[in-house]
């Protein structure tokens, strides 16, 4: 776990939140807000590789990206202290509903299988797939050159690119990367073609590696909104999520720290 403090304790006047729960007595308050009125730090899920997003800066070691932003201005905004947990989303679904975090904060694409099991937020920002390749390659050169036989494209396991490539490749070979394997090294290595991602960890290679190239689709391709995650039945918990939501939409500070990490093109707008 990474901790961070969101405000120094002396400072706050203690945790905040919607009217009507905070009038309900500790015992009847959901577990989450029960927790926060007690003093607990505020648990955020992150994947610390996740550029833009919520990432571990390799030359320092330190977080940053819009959801470590946004999860400190929450937290902040709450009252109360922060925690960042390590996940990804292989165990995204396993971390929330096990209680190892109270929120999930790392732009989780909203897929059906994802909904069966957790509760999400409404959404601020939106995202298709691309492709990223090297430049030297003959392979793949545009968005039609994937889907052909002998051409191998890679997808992070657990990323919503996973099912939706599974379903749409008809030609092509599908491998999904595990850790410790990364899709840029397989990629280097020949032993992949073309991986599929989304808008934000595509400007991670387009910022700091001059051998990748990205492949834009002729049109927007499975576009999907982004939303925080938590577990189902906390209506009054969800309720606070969605508030904070509509606040950073409204008040203009996701537009402001969206462009702060290049990601002001998928923000969700007001």
């Amino acid at each position: 776990m990474q901790g961070t403090r969101a405000a120094q304790a002396a400072e706050r006047p203690g945790p905040r939140f919607a009217a009507e729960e905070a009038r309900q007595p500790a015992a009847a308050a959901e577990p989450v807000i029960a927790r926060l009125r007690a003093g607990q730090p505020l648990r955020v899920c992150i994947w610390p590789a996740y550029y833009g997003i919520t990432w571990r800066n390799p030359r320092n070691q330190q977080l940053v990206g819009l959801d470590i932003d946004l999860s400190r201005r929450f937290a902040e905004q709450l009252g109360v202290d922060l925690v960042h947990v390590e996940s990804s989303f292989a165990s995204l679904i396993e971390d929330v509903l096990g209680e190892r975090c109270d929120i999930a904060m790392f732009a989780i694409g909203v897929l059906p299988q994802r909904a069966k099991h957790l509760a999400f937020s409404q959404p601020y920002l939106r995202s298709g797939i691309y492709g990223v390749t090297t430049r030297s390659s003959r392979v793949v050169r545009d968005w039609s050159d994937i889907d052909r036989p002998g051409v191998v494209v890679a997808v992070q396991a657990g990323t919503f690119m996973e099912p939706v490539m599974a379903e749409s490749l008809r030609r092509a070979r599908l491998r999904v990367i595990r850790p410790p394997l990364s899709r840029e090294r397989e990629l280097e290595a020949g032993r992949i073609d073309v991986f599929m991602t989304d808008y934000p960890y595509s400007r991670r290679l387009l910022d700091n590696a001059d051998w990748a190239r990205l492949i834009e689709p002729p049109q927007p391709f499975h576009v999907l909104p982004y939303a925080y995650a938590l577990r189902p039945g906390q209506p009054a918990w969800l309720a606070e999520v969605d508030a904070f939501v509509a606040r950073i939409r409204s008040d203009g500070s996701l537009a402001s720290l969206a462009r702060r990490h290049g990601l002001e093109p998928i923000v969700v707008k007001p």
